[in-house]
């Protein structure tokens, strides 16, 4: 009976979360998951060195993409730094195996920035792979173009931008396959991740179950446990548990019968 209840109680989840779940017109801050779909590869950007290159040049491999901007006070820095660990305790080989790619969706980034930036989150990395490391800036219609091809939602708000943390996983031909949510990432999940990519296998994730159970806080900078959402969930799991569990007393109870006049 346990498993049955369990598996009743995820069942309730993911259909009251995707029932709930807003379209990407509706989405202001946040991610709108586009597996399986393709990024536009004729995108033009600006490489640390300040050379112009397109992301069909740089995309022959795995690649790791992530967003941020350079002076955000916020997740940008801890997210970097996740990926830096992650790099630097897995098992396969950056710049043959896979590579990572930065852009910064703030248009006032610059080159010199994005060296910067760089310098301070690659010091984990050995100096031959340090190169396979990409960090890009851009124009804003470029921006604008790869944010939305993955689905990456962020919102200007003053100085700064209230934007989620992610990294996105791309297969050698820029097919988005796989989302990884947070700041931090096991070395197990970023390898299953590659290997996946790889292979052009675009799979779901269990983040999209998380990420609808918590909302971002744009003032507090984090996100935040949504109650009402929550309180509906369990109020179906509990529903579903008392139907279950007079479902199978009331069926024990005409076996007891049956047997009794047998």
């Amino acid at each position: 009976m346990k498993h049955l209840v369990l598996t009743f109680g995820l069942l309730s989840i993911l259909a009251f979360s995707r029932a709930q779940a807003p379209t990407e017109d509706q989405i202001e801050i946040g991610v709108y998951e586009k597996l399986g779909e393709t990024i536009p590869l004729d995108l033009t950007f600006i490489n640390e060195d300040e050379q112009e290159v397109t992301l069909g040049s740089l995309i022959d491999k795995p690649t790791v993409l992530s967003f941020v901007y350079f002076d955000c006070p916020g997740m940008c820095s801890p997210l970097l730094d996740g990926i830096s660990d992650v790099v630097s305790k897995m098992d396969m080989e950056l710049g043959k195996d896979y590579q990572v790619i930065t852009i910064s969706f703030n248009t006032k980034d610059t080159p010199e920035k994005a060296r910067t930036k760089k310098v301070n989150f690659v010091q984990n990395i050995s100096q031959d792979h340090r190169e396979h490391w990409i960090y890009l800036t851009g124009e804003e219609e470029n921006i604008k173009a790869i944010t939305n091809a993955v689905g990456f939602k962020y919102k200007p708000m003053g100085f700064d931008f209230a934007h989620p943390s992610i990294i996105t996983l791309l297969s050698p031909e820029g097919k988005i396959t796989r989302y990884l949510y947070g700041i931090e990432f096991l070395p197990f999940d970023l390898k299953l991740a590659v290997i996946e990519a790889q292979k052009g296998q675009a799979m779901p994730t269990i983040n999209r179950v998380i990420d609808f159970c918590f909302a971002y806080d744009p003032v507090e900078k984090s996100y935040g446990l949504q109650v009402t959402k929550m309180v509906g969930i369990l109020t179906i799991f509990i529903a579903l548990v008392v139907f279950i569990s007079l479902l199978i007393k009331g069926r024990r109870n005409r076996a007891s019968k049956a047997a009794k006049n047998e």
